[in-house]
């Protein structure tokens, strides 16, 4: 898929939103990219999976390891494509990332992370460590979105479908924190139950 194709099937399902917003990763922008808009509907998400999977062929993976939630769909259908098996990683009773509903990695096996979107890349480096603790191997790391604006180093190879130059800010130095406007927490991390 051309980086064209991406963004129009993105907005046309209204998964590019305008707003106030805070990210998953704790900073703040204008704009929300909200993957499972297009997720949600399978012949788009298997497009994109392929399209991902597409990039990484060479390297050869034996499985799919992706964050939840927002890697999940893409991480499957990257797999799907591949003819590999997908798994992905949770937060467990702690926050840390872990594999867990007894998935396992063999020693050696060849992985690649798949996320829907990196901001900062938090969720993809944590997923890479799982996989580095359970004895697989991260082989490379890929992405539907960047929007770090090239900052993202996930010491793998990374590559995504779409880069979208899309500022973010420290809420200290977000301009709509300072026009005193609220931001909204669209991302399942903020869904957490808290005690």
């Amino acid at each position: 898929m051309k980086r064209e194709e991406i963004l129009k099937l993105l907005e046309d399902v209204g998964a590019v939103r305008q707003g106030h917003f805070e990210l998953s990763s704790g900073l703040h922008s204008a704009t929300y990219i909200q993957c499972a808009l297009v997720l949600q509907h399978p012949p788009f998400a298997e497009q994109l999976g392929r399209a991902l999977a597409d990039e990484f062929r060479d390297l050869k993976p034996a499985c799919v390891v992706s964050p939840a939630l927002g890697g999940v769909i893409i991480g499957h259908e990257a797999g799907r494509a591949l003819g590999v098996r997908a798994i992905f990683v949770e937060r467990d009773r702690s926050g840390q990332m872990a594999l867990r509903r007894g998935f396992e990695l063999n020693p050696g096996e060849r992985v690649l992370v798949v996320e829907d979107v990196w901001t900062t890349g938090g969720s993809t480096r944590e997923t890479i460590g799982v996989v580095e603790q359970s004895g697989g191997l991260a082989v490379a790391a890929g992405a539907i979105i960047d929007r770090s604006n090239g900052k993202v180093d996930l010491n793998v190879p990374a590559r995504a479908l779409l880069d979208l130059s899309v500022p973010s800010y420290e809420a200290g130095d977000c301009p709509q924190c300072r026009a005193g406007t609220i931001a909204q927490r669209p991302g399942s991390r903020h869904l957490r139950a808290t005690p």
